[in-house]
């Protein structure tokens, strides 16, 4: 490119995330814990960082205090050449009343646009787990011409029926249609057996968002939501594009990882996307020092393994201690506790937690601060846990901040 394109990206962290109960009770879906050393939205915000981009607005919206502390804690930019990371809440400019849909999201927040004056609009989620240099996205989507450029995702066309399906035209290129989870997806031309789905990135022409974004805010039938009504827009008019991730190619990928990305928006592929982490060879390698996942890591000694205590196949974070306890296939944050006889195997365990002597967890989600006492069972009798905990529909049974199990 002849000169540097000027770029703004919002990241849209307002959802509620229903769907991962009890872990978002008091917190924002972005700022659940992953991995035992990040929370969901350092994926995002790492790959934009990565990439050289360094004006970013973070939309907030709900329970976000634990997410904008941990923004403005952690992710500081120098300010010297105007770079910035900065959660911005709902400030009612247009009226008393919220964000009611993530287009709105955006168009209440204009003033950042105009502010900022950017040539390109960068408007991604906040809540997956994956790798992925923007800024190649970027260079496609002006080398294009397009409106708007939708990362698209290959997905096997027996399983994308769960998704926003990408149709694409004979070239490949240009989007012919936007479905939200068809019974019979469209395939991609020259692969019968897959389809594009929808990432729930986008690059914009600050022009053509401009545009869409006020045609929707004055249609009386649009529930103001960027994948169902401002992409059909834009491609109902022939400026979308999408962008195939499988041509991105991330430093340090390795070829198990390379494309992988996660929705972890239910409990159970939150705790299968943990899962990918921890075998030998993992789907997701955290280890990548070429573009690594940023995150503000707590100042703790490392983790510490006493009277015959071992962890196989699993992660351990600094400051835990595994005395005499056994932990197979899991991952393990900071500062938890496991004592003698402990067994441990499929579990999230996050910081804090303390589980007890002789005690089983098989298959489960501990939030912060869990205590498991002496003795006690989880994950092995799943009627008898339902009873007092969630258990999610592939039993993974999960309890929440700070609770004490019976």
């Amino acid at each position: 490119m002849a000169h540097d394109p000027r770029v703004l990206c919002m990241v849209l962290a307002g959802g509620e995330g229903k769907r991962l109960m009890p872990l978002t009770a008091d917190r924002a879906k972005p700022a659940v814990p992953f991995g035992g050393s990040y929370r969901l939205i350092d994926f995002v915000l790492s790959n934009l960082i990565n990439a050289g981009l360094r004006r970013v607005c973070v939309l907030t919206q709900y329970k976000s205090h634990s997410l904008d502390r941990h923004i403005t804690q952690t992710w500081r930019m120098p300010t010297l050449l105007g770079d910035y990371v900065t959660p911005v809440p709902a400030q009612q400019r247009l009226g008393p009343r919220w964000f009611t849909g993530s287009a709105d999201a955006i168009y209440q927040s204009l003033n950042l646009v105009y502010d900022e004056n950017p040539d390109y609009v960068v408007v991604f989620g906040a809540d997956h787990v994956y790798r992925m240099d923007p800024m190649q996205m970027i260079e496609a989507h002006i080398d294009s011409g397009a409106g708007v450029t939708v990362a698209g995702l290959r997905r096997p066309r027996a399983s994308a029926s769960e998704f926003g399906v990408i149709e694409v035209g004979p070239d490949g290129h240009k989007i012919a249609n936007f479905l939200e989870k068809p019974a019979d997806p469209p395939s991609i031309p020259g692969s019968p057996e897959e389809s594009f789905v929808s990432m729930g990135n986008y690059v914009f022409s600050t022009d053509v968002l401009l545009e869409a974004l006020r045609a929707d805010a004055v249609d009386p039938g649009s529930v103001h939501d960027m994948g169902g009504n401002i992409i059909p827009m834009l491609t109902e008019q022939g400026h979308a594009f999408v962008y195939d991730l499988s041509f991105n190619i991330v430093p340090g990928a390795t070829d198990r990882d390379s494309g992988y990305w996660r929705d972890v928006g239910s409990l159970d592929s939150y705790h299968d996307a943990h899962l990918d982490l921890v075998s030998v060879h993992p789907v997701f390698n955290l280890y990548n020092r070429r573009w690594p996942i940023l995150s503000n890591i707590p100042p703790l000694p490392p983790a510490k393994f006493v009277e015959g205590g071992n962890a196989h196949e699993s992660m351990v974070g600094a400051g835990s201690i595994i005395s005499g306890g056994h932990v197979r296939t899991s991952v393990i944050a900071t500062s938890v506790s496991i004592e003698s006889g402990a067994y441990v195997e499929g579990s999230v365990i996050m910081p804090g937690v303390r589980i007890g002597r002789n005690a089983i967890v098989r298959r489960a989600i501990l939030d912060k601060n869990v205590v498991i006492p002496e003795n006690a069972q989880i994950g092995v009798d799943l009627e008898h846990d339902r009873s007092r905990y969630t258990v999610s529909p592939g039993g993974i049974v999960v309890l929440g901040k700070g609770i004490t199990a019976d």
